[in-house]
């Protein structure tokens, strides 16, 4: 069984529908918030978006139970967290980085959509978080 099939077996098939259509708006979304993040007057208002993105992508995922979606958005919330403390803008390092991390989000996405058996594996890049969220 597909993980949308089994999502669909445990929860009402609405619930579903909803989430997998506001998660596909936060993928889409993330990017062009991520690259913002590089001009120091749109770094505020960009990481505390993307922050809200990786709260609100934790919490939908948390009630469907889908595990490495979880994960990700956990790390994800913590990282930003820190990064909400700075002024911008933001290093190449941790641009790339969320970059990489809005790619695994969208392959998760993709996985759902079509109803893989197994999630995509985790990129290892993602383990290597940024020392670095601010340009020097």
């Amino acid at each position: 069984m597909g993980l949308l099939a089994q999502l669909e077996v445990d929860f009402d098939i609405e619930i579903v529908g909803d989430f997998i259509s506001h998660y596909a708006i936060m993928c889409e979304n993330m990017e062009p918030l991520i690259i913002g993040l590089s001009k120091k007057e749109r770094y505020s208002d960009n990481i505390g978006d993307l922050f809200r993105i990786f709260h609100n992508m934790k919490s939908a995922a948390g009630f469907l139970k889908l595990d490495p979606i979880i994960k990700l958005a956990v790390l994800c919330e913590d990282i930003v967290e820190e990064a909400r403390t700075l002024q911008g803008p933001a290093s190449e390092e941790f641009i790339d980085w969320l970059l990489l991390v809005s790619d695994q989000f969208e392959k998760y996405r993709k996985d759902v959509e079509n109803d893989a058996a197994f999630f995509t594996v985790l990129n290892p890049l993602i383990i290597k978080v940024p020392h670095t969220l601010e340009k020097e």
